[in-house]
């Protein structure tokens, strides 16, 4: 597969001329699925003006095979499976649970690492964009798809740079638009349209968000001088 991103904030810097229709819209908000789509997603922001948040999601790694998912968890309480995977595999129903209690204790530590004790945002009657650097089975976003759907958003959008046929497919079932960049017909993985797929730390994920807080507060006072500049003309 060729490689068509320098890392993932160019991959970003693509998505979002792709997403241009939702720039300076006050209902669209960016979620990001930690940590690989946090890079991803802080630009698609910052060129739409949209508030950045993160939804909250852990794979569910096969034992042994741990990059190939057979499942994925999201808060609150969503828990989707592959089960083609799981079937194929003979994983049994115990090694799933191990997975799954082991996940969801790595999923709460990175909501109170993140989120500091701040609730997550109202996605009711908001136009959603939720943002990964790929899909391979799909699975992670169709979990963070289950945990917005129960908040009745006005549109969800699912965006991502690249992705294999079947989990672009899959996908389309779940959200109201797919936009994806790439689906190469020989995919091998996420990271192969990478030139740089170096994992995201805790650290890079807490300063992305930390510099969007500081540039939406900005873009609010800009919009809110703006409201009174038109207001006295």
């Amino acid at each position: 597969m060729t490689i068509l991103f320098h890392d993932r904030r160019d991959a970003g810097r693509h998505l979002a001329r792709t997403l241009s229709a939702y720039r300076e819209r006050d209902d669209v908000i960016v979620l990001a699925l930690p940590r690989g789509g946090v890079p991803v997603a802080f630009e698609v922001a910052q060129a739409l003006h949209a508030p950045l948040d993160l939804m909250l999601v852990r794979k569910l790694g096969l034992p042994g095979q741990e990059e190939l998912a057979m499942g994925a968890i999201a808060l609150p309480g969503i828990c989707v499976f592959n089960h083609d995977v799981i079937q194929s595999s003979a994983v049994s129903p115990k090694e799933i649970d191990k997975v799954v209690a082991a996940e969801s204790k790595e999923l709460l530590r990175r909501n109170r690492l993140y989120r500091k004790d701040e609730p997550p945002p109202n996605l009711k009657d908001q136009i959603v964009i939720l943002i990964d650097d790929g899909m391979a089975t799909g699975a992670n976003m169709r979990a963070a798809l289950s945990a917005v759907a129960q908040q009745q958003p006005l549109r969800i959008v699912a965006a991502v740079p690249v992705a294999s046929l079947q989990a672009g497919d899959m996908i389309e079932q779940h959200a109201d638009d797919v936009v994806c960049l790439h689906t190469p017909v020989h995919f091998i993985g996420v990271g192969q349209a990478y030139e740089d797929f170096s994992p995201t730390e805790d650290k890079e994920v807490l300063r992305l968000l930390e510099e969007a807080r500081h540039w939406e507060k900005g873009h609010v006072h800009f919009g809110e001088e703006h409201k009174r500049v038109r207001a006295s003309l």
